[in-house]
């Protein structure tokens, strides 16, 4: 197999500086006083300060924010995983009628736009008692989060031989003592990607969490675009609680990096 050129790497190269520059603007932004971020443009701060983290750390509005981000962003991740994975595990290993047309009905949830469903969550998470909490967002991010979770878990588990399946069976295992003490370890990198897209997506997501939440539940994506104070934006703890975003995506990606490319293919590579 031959080397990749002079050229080519190149071309990878710039194009990594290209999507590695709004990282680094959005860091050295975080580093300076509005003062210096709006009269003059330095690509290494001159005068770099942590009162912007410092700010963030002590001020209960973003502490809020983060933990009520966090809150529904488990919850989401681990009902969707939860229910995904026998539902995944019934179209992966059974045949049944309108199998495919109900999974096809699951993949059209996920397509739909979130505004879609903005009007029927509000009421009825009026009426239930759950608008502004964590469980609002949660369950209205599981629409779109379990179908992509069960698409994603599906072809996982295609990958895996049902010979396992009639091994486990001959060697007397139970349905449940097979699923829990071999095929889920068999499928932790599937999990581990499924995790990684749910995450993702309830994380970055603020529709839906902006109007199914008040002051109580407020995320932080909600808590970002209201970031305005009497002399206008406050660019340094805006671009502070940007880099702060960043970091959990950073750390699941970390751990599920192995994973990440079969995750896109859906399992199947």
């Amino acid at each position: 197999m031959r080397s990749p050129g002079l050229a080519s790497r190149l071309v990878v190269a710039g194009y990594s500086l290209y999507l590695l520059l709004p990282l680094y603007w959005l860091l050295a932004m975080a580093l300076k006083s509005n003062r210096d971020i709006v009269s003059r443009l330095e690509w290494i701060p001159s005068s770099p300060t942590l009162a912007n983290f410092a700010e963030i750390f002590s001020n209960p509005v973003w502490l809020d924010g983060f933990v009520n981000s966090l809150a529904y962003v488990a919850i989401n991740t681990a009902l969707s995983v939860a229910v995904a994975l026998p539902a995944a595990y019934a179209f992966s290993r059974y045949r049944f009628l309108g199998d495919k047309h109900l999974f096809f009905w699951l993949l059209t949830n996920r397509m739909s736009p979130p505004a879609v469903f903005l009007l029927p969550f509000f009421q009825l998470y009026s009426a239930l008692g759950l608008f502004d909490t964590p469980w609002a967002v949660a369950l209205a991010h599981c629409l779109f989060t379990v179908p992509l979770a069960v698409w994603i878990l599906e072809g996982f588990m295609s990958g895996i031989p049902r010979d396992i399946d009639d091994m486990a069976r001959v060697d007397g295992h139970s349905l449940p003592s097979f699923f829990f003490r071999i095929f889920l370890p068999a499928l932790r990198g599937g999990i581990g990607v499924t995790v990684f897209f749910c995450f993702m997506f309830s994380w970055v997501e603020l529709l839906l969490a902006r109007t199914l939440t008040g002051s109580e539940a407020k995320p932080i994506v909600v808590v970002m675009t209201r970031t305005v104070s009497a002399s206008g934006l406050d660019w340094g703890v805006l671009a502070a609680a940007g880099v702060l975003t960043v970091l959990p995506g950073v750390v699941v990606v970390w751990f599920v990096r192995k994973h990440l490319v079969r995750g896109f293919a859906l399992g199947r590579v």
